[in-house]
């Protein structure tokens, strides 16, 4: 299986490079995607939200009038949940939201979103992201050579470069992330994923292990 190769200008070169089989034309598994997916999203909540017990809220614990002989109806705290200003009874507490899903599931919903994205034709590959200076423009230029620019583009690179994440960081709908760190979700959630060939090469040794 092979691609073609563009420059950063969005011109196409008379190279192409291989994608292997094993991590582009695979079969995709949806309900690992899926579980993967939701455990990305889980982790995300921050589950911060907090409200206070009878224990915790401002006011005396003290029992307010004797248990009997007043007539009235007994009363343990003036900071009881039935009580105006009194706690929260089964209140919100921290917590963490975070879903355990193994290393070879994740494994296999990461090959099977990069598998489908490939076969859909929504794969362009990049000699390399390097520029000589900071220039959005540039970048705008490529996405409409490349017919791209009224979508979702995720560039996927193995090491980062300052000027161009800077000429993207204010384009709409552009994002940019290394390869080894993106996410599932990131990876779903794009239209268009565009690599430099060091992210091809990191790709196809996922193959090998």
């Amino acid at each position: 299986m092979k691609l073609d190769i563009y420059n950063i200008d969005g011109k196409k070169t008379s190279k192409k490079v291989s994608l292997d089989k094993k991590i582009f034309g695979a079969e995709k598994n949806e309900h690992c995607i899926y579980l993967v997916v939701k455990s990305e999203l889980a982790s995300k909540r921050q589950g911060t939200s907090k409200s206070k017990s009878k224990s915790e809220v401002r006011g005396t614990g003290a029992k307010p009038w004797k248990q009997k002989g007043t007539g009235r109806a007994r009363a343990g705290r003036l900071r009881n949940p039935s009580r105006v200003h009194g706690g929260t009874a089964f209140g919100p507490e921290p917590r963490e939201y975070n879903v355990k899903v193994n290393k070879k599931v994740r494994k296999i919903a990461r090959i099977g979103v990069l598998s489908d994205k490939c076969s859909s034709g929504n794969i362009i590959v990049v000699d390399s992201y390097k520029l000589s200076d900071v220039k959005t423009k540039n970048i705008e230029n490529a996405l409409k050579v490349l017919k791209i620019n009224d979508q979702k583009v995720s560039f996927l690179s193995k090491e980062k470069d300052s000027n161009f994440y800077l000429s993207c960081r204010n384009l709409k709908d552009v994002n940019t992330y290394k390869v080894d760190d993106v996410s599932v979700y990131e990876l779903m959630n794009s239209n268009m994923l565009v690599l430099d060939l060091d992210s091809v090469e990191y790709l196809n040794s996922l193959g090998k292990d």
